[in-house]
């Protein structure tokens, strides 16, 4: 039996390490390792409030003003857990103004290094509580949608918003506020993470699917679901919502009325692969 790691694997994100040249050939590299010193302590509050709860995690991965966790979790976790996950990062922000707080007027560092420490975390903390996913503000709207919307529409509406959140600020940035290279260089990667995520969007869905019937799923409460005979498994599953357990009732031509439970949906999907069949030939065949 193997022990949970103390520590995470960290990796340095590319476009963290292109900053980090940047900073060393501009003279700016001490701000640059503030950055890097307030994400890293950022990320670590995620790490120990999801070790706390014994999640499976795989590594961080740091990138400027902000960071990535990657963990097995994936939709299949109660809410509540997954909000204070996300909260933790942010909430490591207030730790570094008691810090500044406390040791400012004992001269520990020099003023103008506690004034960068104190810009840099408030310019990160701002920036990571924007709707914009993967930041924390993205990763908490697709939690507060998910409770109680669809999780496949709650993920896609989280998407939306988070591009055109981040291409409202960067056409801001071009045409209204000083110009900064970085500034625009971080929404363009922004920007980038989203399509990814868009694209992935179907594999996203899928794998909340599999942790559902794979028995990893959290369900507070069953609620029912009403749909035609004609609609597809996949039709149904965008029906699902995280934390309920869904009883299918099933309409069909002769206006009767019958019922089935997901855990027979989602075996004739993942386990018999009948991936096109309709829900009410699901019945018919039970």
């Amino acid at each position: 039996m193997t022990g949970r790691k103390l520590f995470p694997v960290i990796h340095i994100h590319p476009i963290l390490i292109i900053f980090l040249f940047i900073g060393f050939i501009t003279g700016t590299f001490m701000e640059i390792v503030i950055m890097l010193g307030i994400v890293l302590f950022h990320e670590l509050g995620h790490y120990i409030m999801a070790t706390s709860f014994q999640w499976r995690i795989k590594s961080i991965t740091l990138w400027v003003f902000g960071g990535v966790m990657d963990t097995d979790e994936h939709g299949n976790r109660p809410v509540y857990e997954e909000a204070l996950v996300s909260i933790a990062g942010p909430l490591q922000h207030v730790f570094i103004y008691l810090f500044i707080f406390i040791t400012a007027p004992m001269n520990v560092v020099s003023s103008s290094t506690m004034e960068l420490i104190l810009y840099y975390n408030n310019v990160i903390l701002l920036f990571n509580l924007l709707p914009v996913w993967p930041l924390d503000g993205g990763k908490c709207l697709f939690t507060l949608l998910s409770a109680f919307i669809p999780y496949k529409k709650a993920h896609t509406i989280t998407i939306l918003t988070s591009v055109w959140v981040s291409a409202g600020i960067l056409i801001t940035q071009l045409f209204i506020l000083p110009f900064t290279l970085s500034s625009v260089f971080i929404l363009l990667f922004i920007l980038l993470e989203n399509r990814t995520e868009w694209k992935q969007r179907y594999y996203v869905f899928l794998r909340f699917l599999s942790k559902r019937f794979y028995g990893t799923s959290y369900a507070k409460k069953s609620v029912p679901i009403y749909v035609s005979s004609a609609r597809t498994l996949f039709d149904v599953f965008s029906l699902f919502i995280r934390e309920r357990k869904h009883v299918i009732y099933i309409s069909n031509q002769e206006d009767n009325r019958s019922k089935i439970d997901e855990e027979e949906c989602l075996r004739a999907y993942f386990h018999e692969k009948q991936y096109s069949i309709t829900v009410g030939e699901v019945k018919r065949m039970g």
